[in-house]
């Protein structure tokens, strides 16, 4: 069978949630201001709907070019909702060193830190200027997404400690998640020679590693007294980073 012929199942995302409440600098973020997801194009139209109803009006969506073009935009392809394609990796051929062993990410996280820059900071100019809520994704919710969700968190003013623990959230959904994504991932991994299942089962482990997270938050400290200064180089204002605060922080 062709991939573009692969009929794709719409569910509900499972590792979907507001960044809201979470402690920053002055306060803790606004509920409905950003929404970190798993694959949000492969979402039912239920789904869709429900986030559209509750505000969503901007997707950032994190996947390469390869992810984006298989599965398109979904049912919010025909719902007000602005989309943005901002991707972190320039192919999944970026990340299929230890492609399942989450542990090991951490490597993954400080480059794609470092090499999507300006496409980090394009970002957060795209949740500055939304008029509502703001929801990014790549495919697990876990990777790209928890590096953009990172970056917010320190232009917001989070702790360390506050960063790793939204990032350690998705170690309860990792179950679902693999199921979830196996119909898209599945088939483009087996184009680049990869078992998607068996790497899976290859590398299931019993708890989910705050590691990766911690090594890059840790890499950065370590770089510079301030841990924005590769987002500075690539573009971050002071402007951009008061606009951010002004509209986060409740």
């Amino acid at each position: 069978m062709s991939i573009d012929t692969i009929e794709l199942p719409l569910t509900a995302p499972v590792n979907l949630r507001d960044l809201g409440g979470i402690r920053v600098a002055g306060g803790s973020v606004r509920r409905g201001f950003a929404i970190r997801a798993d694959d949000l194009s492969t979402s039912d139209a239920d789904s869709a709907a429900d986030l559209v109803e509750r505000g969503l009006t901007s997707i950032i969506d994190l996947r390469s070019h390869a992810e984006a073009t298989f599965t398109g935009r979904g049912p919010f392809g025909s719902m007000p909702v602005t989309y943005h394609h901002v991707p972190f990796l320039t192919s999944l051929e970026d990340a299929t060193e230890d492609a399942m062993n989450q542990a090991s990410f951490e490597r993954l996280y400080v480059r794609m830190f470092d090499s999507a820059a300006p496409r980090i900071v394009q970002a957060l100019a795209v949740i500055a200027t939304s008029p509502g809520a703001t929801a990014f994704h790549c495919a697990a919710g876990q990777d790209r997404t928890g590096v953009l969700a990172a970056a917010l968190l320190l232009v917001l003013g989070a702790s360390h400690d506050d960063i790793v623990e939204d990032y350690t959230h998705t170690g309860q959904n990792s179950p679902a998640i693999v199921e979830r994504i196996a119909p898209v991932m599945g088939p483009l991994m087996a184009e680049r020679g990869i078992d998607l299942e068996a790497a899976a089962k290859a590398a299931s482990r019993p708890e989910f590693s705050p590691a990766p997270m911690e090594g890059l938050l840790a890499h950065l400290s370590r770089e510079d007294a301030d841990p924005l200064r590769r987002l500075r180089e690539a573009g971050l204002t002071d402007g951009l980073i008061e606009t951010l605060r002004s509209l986060a922080v409740v």
